[in-house]
């Protein structure tokens, strides 16, 4: 479960690297703790550098991404691994080793465009079904 201030790793490509958790959006369960396929309001706290483009090439050189997040920004994520084991309705137990995020707008779309690293399949129940089908693998 992610409470306020939980660090998270951010796994898409949009330019964040670590995340800090300030508010669980439409928490069901009046904890205010989020799981798996919740939404959080968080903070991005580390980013990837925004490269300074100089020369003929100028903007329209496309051969370097950039960041679409910097540093300070408030974005919203949605949770897609926990380290708080989450028992499914089969009876299994599952746990991953770091909690980790994937940034979305406010319409729910995800801003980065490649997930790299492994999510949770409960994404898929819970209506996240986009982020499940791009995802390397689904445990």
């Amino acid at each position: 479960m992610i409470g306020l201030k939980a660090m998270m790793n951010i796994i898409d490509n949009s330019g964040a690297i670590v995340a800090e958790c300030v508010h669980v959006l439409k928490s069901k369960t009046r904890h205010g703790h989020a799981r798996v396929g919740d939404q959080v309001v968080c903070v991005v706290q580390r980013a990837r550098p925004i490269p300074i483009i100089t020369g003929p090439a100028g903007p329209a050189s496309t051969s370097l991404q950039i960041p679409k997040v910097r540093k300070g920004e408030v974005r919203r994520a949605v949770i897609v691994r926990t380290k708080k084991e989450e028992q499914r309705p089969d009876g299994s137990v599952v746990r991953f080793d770091d909690n980790a995020a994937v940034l979305i707008d406010k319409k729910g779309e995800m801003i980065g465009t490649r997930i790299g690293g492994v999510v949770s399949a409960d994404l898929r129940r819970r209506g996240w079904g986009k982020i499940a089908a791009l995802a390397p693998k689904v445990i």
